[in-house]
Formats: C-alpha cells, structure tokens, sequence
C-alpha cells in the first residue's frame, strides 16, 4: 500500500501547498536492498571510550568506511560517537562540541548512533551522565530530519566484542524506521556473539517458524528471513491456508495450517518442527488480530480472543518448544508488540494488555533461557498494510504523520529488526523491546 498523502507532496502543487501551509513534507526513506553496501557513504567516529580504538576494525569488517574527521566541503552519511569514557555531567559536552559542528554536514537518510555504557552498571556521577544520554538521543532523533535516525546504543563491558551486528542494523537502511530507541548489548545472559560466515546470508542453514505468516508483515517477515538464507516454515489459520501453501511455495519453505489458539497447537508445531526439520532455530511470533472497542462496550469474546491468539499463544508455544528441546541451542524468540501496549491507545484496552504482555514475555525469560538462546521484540507502530487501508482518512492520515518522519512504516522494517534480532551476530542482544515506529511523538 503507498502514503497518497507523500505522494502528492511531491508534485508541484503539493509542494507549494505545503509550503504555504507549514504542512508535513515528509523525506521518502531509503530501504536496503540485495547487493547493496550497508551504508552508501562515510561514518565519522567521535568520542573517547571502551570502544575508540575498535570502532574502526568492527565497521571496516562490515565494509563500512570510517574516519575521525571530514574533509572540507564534505558530508557524512553516519556519526558514531563513543560516550563509555563520560563520567560525570561536565563531561556531556562532548556530546555538543562533536555533534554541533557536523548537523549541517549530513547526507539525506544519516544515521546517528550514540554508544553508552548500561546506567545500572555504573554508580554515582558516571551512573547519572550515562542516563543522560537517552534524553540527548531521543531529542536529537526529534530534530535530524531529513529522514534522519538516531539511537543509543548501551554496551556491557563485557560485550564490546559483539555490537557488529547491531552496528549494521542502526547504520544501514535496513533501519529505516527505527529512531529514538534504547538497545542494550550484554545486559541479559550472554555476553558474546558467534562470527557471521555470510555478510548477505547469515540465516543459512537455519530454520524460521513464522506465526501469521500469509500476508502483511507476517508475510514480509518471511520473505526477509528467507532472503537470509533461512528454511522458513510459516504458520496460519485454515481461512488463509491458500495464501499461506503460495507464499510459502515460492520461498521453498514449509506450512502449518492450524489454529494457535488450540490446545494441542503447542504439542503439534513442536512434532512437526522436531520430525520435518529436526528443531526449529528461529521463532517469531507475529500472529495477531485486534477487536478494538472502549472498555465499557467490551464483550467477554472480544476480550478473550485477543488475549488467547497474542498473548496466551506465545507463551504455550514458547514453552512448549524450550520444554520439548526442539528450539535448538543459540535459538532466537521474538515476539511481535507494538507502540500500544507501551502508551496505551483508544479503544484497545484488550490489545495492548496482549501487546504488553508481549513484553513482559520477554522480560520474563531473558534471564532464564539456556544455551545462548535470545528473545527480544519489536513493537511496531503505524505500518501501512491492507489492514491499516481500511481505518477511516482521517485517522490514517493522524496516525502516519505524528512521528518524527511524519510518515506510516512498511512491513519490510519490522521484518528487518525481527532479522537482525535473529542474527547469529545479535547472541549478545537479548531482553529488547525495539519500536519499529518513525519515534512517534505521542504516549510512546
């Protein structure tokens, strides 16, 4: 589906509406593509931290080209900044000298990437100056523009050897509508990341269970996963048994038709990933359906099928598959969120209850999962689907435009954080809640 709205802002009319008017004008977005570099230009590194010195090995591997400083007349398509070495409030202007300088200077769609080290694990003035980073990144991801993103990224010490992956994401445009987000590295279970054989492939030899998969972002999802080389096998309800035997058709992959919300659903994806494939190494869960209505028009089945196919779903199935031993070692678990169950929305008080136990589902395992296996969530927030098609003009337009890109997302941008979070790359990324959002401006 395409944004009618950037469509005409284009044109010459729109734009001198726009003009006028003081209306969004928002920058179309760059989308990675197969065979394309991560980041089409120069990352200039600031900063005096833990990571200084391998800043440059780490993007050198990844094919990215770096430097300390730019040439005159030139412009910057990223800016990494170290900030492990601030250590009290005086030492946040480092943050303004390297910045301030260089926001002129930036290519179209630039990203910015802040490196910090985890609050928690540091005490008195250090603790206090490396929260303050999450207000400069946040407020910065506000301001950049021009399509433009900004993240903080928080390193355990133990972990600098494992943000490669994680450096490839925010830096390429596979980010493209991820902004103001806090990732924290090594803060959860392992510390470590295994190497990445194929930069373009590093699913291959992988199994992919997708929940949901037959269209939209389930459907995308899939198809971004398979293009990373895993075997996907894609699950969804009889009703969308054609679309889903198609799809996964043409990705070589496998089907399951049944309803997740049975009792034995657990029990009979388990068999079938254990017999078909010998265990499953990706597991995302994406299905999910809303039956919105204010809590005082709620019906009991309204209520309770959302809960059963978004929350309580996942969870049988998450534990079926770690009890039964078929999620192999170094698996990855992620659950598919969104921006309501963070801030609440109208008339969905069953959807983000479900959408925030999503959460708390992540929050419940990190700690506890065995053998380097992972689990983390998007949470997506206004994307353009079928679905998002039929909600009223008014409504639509309200909910792309109140963003900082002041546009809708694709499919293709969760589908992108659900495979970096699925990375080999990524074994040090754990118990993260990524909003795959444009970084809203309201209640998230």
């Amino acid at each position: 589906m395409s944004d009618r709205y950037q469509g005409f802002v284009s044109t010459p009319i729109g734009k001198l509406i726009v003009k006028n008017l003081g209306l969004p004008n928002p920058t179309p977005l760059e989308r990675w593509s197969v065979g394309s570099p991560l980041v089409d230009g120069l990352v200039v590194l600031g900063g005096h931290g833990r990571l200084t010195e391998a800043l440059p090995t780490t993007l050198d591997g990844l094919g990215i080209a770096s430097a300390t400083d730019l040439d005159e007349g030139a412009r910057a398509k990223a800016l990494v900044f170290d900030a492990t070495g601030i250590t009290d409030s005086a030492g946040l202007v480092a943050l303004q000298e390297f910045f301030t300088p260089l926001m002129r200077r930036l290519e179209t769609c630039p990203r910015v990437v802040v490196i910090g080290t985890p609050p928690e694990q540091r005490t008195g003035s250090e603790r206090v100056a490396q929260r303050a980073l999450e207000g400069f990144t946040r407020s910065l991801g506000k301001e950049i523009g021009r399509g433009g993103t900004v993240q903080l990224v928080y390193v355990a010490p133990a972990a600098d050897g494992a943000i490669a992956s994680t450096l490839a994401f925010l830096l390429s445009p596979k980010s493209a509508y991820v902004s103001g987000q806090v990732v924290r590295i090594g803060a959860h279970g392992a510390v470590t990341a295994d190497e990445v054989a194929d930069q373009d492939r590093p699913l291959a030899g992988k199994v992919a269970l997708v929940t949901g998969a037959s269209r939209g972002i389930g459907e995308e999802i899939a198809r971004v996963l398979h293009r990373d080389g895993a075997t996907v096998v894609g699950v969804d309800v009889p009703q969308a048994a054609s679309e889903l035997q198609t799809l996964m058709g043409e990705l070589d992959g496998d089907h399951l038709v049944l309803d997740i919300t049975a009792k034995d659903a657990p029990q009979r994806i388990a068999h079938h990933l254990r017999e078909h494939h010998g265990g499953v190494d990706v597991v995302v869960h994406n299905a999910g359906i809303t039956r919105d209505k204010r809590l005082a028009n709620m019906t009991d089945d309204r209520w309770s099928s959302v809960i059963a196919v978004n929350l309580t779903a996942p969870e049988r199935i998450t534990r079926e598959l770690l009890d039964s031993g078929v999620l192999n070692a170094g698996g990855r678990v992620v659950g598919v969120a969104s921006t309501s169950g963070i801030g609440g929305n109208m008339g969905q008080t069953n959807y983000a209850t479900s959408k925030a136990g999503v959460i708390g589902l992540v929050d419940s395992l990190c700690d506890e999962l065995p053998d380097g296996t992972t689990v983390n969530a998007v949470a997506p927030g206004f994307i353009i689907t079928k679905m998002t098609a039929a909600v009223p003009f008014a409504t639509r337009e309200v909910g792309q435009r109140l963003n900082a890109m002041a546009q809708g997302g694709l499919p293709v941008d969760v589908a992108e954080a659900v495979a970096w979070f699925a990375s080999p790359g990524s074994g040090a990324v754990n118990g993260n809640t990524v909003r795959v959002c444009g970084q809203m401006m309201l209640g998230a």
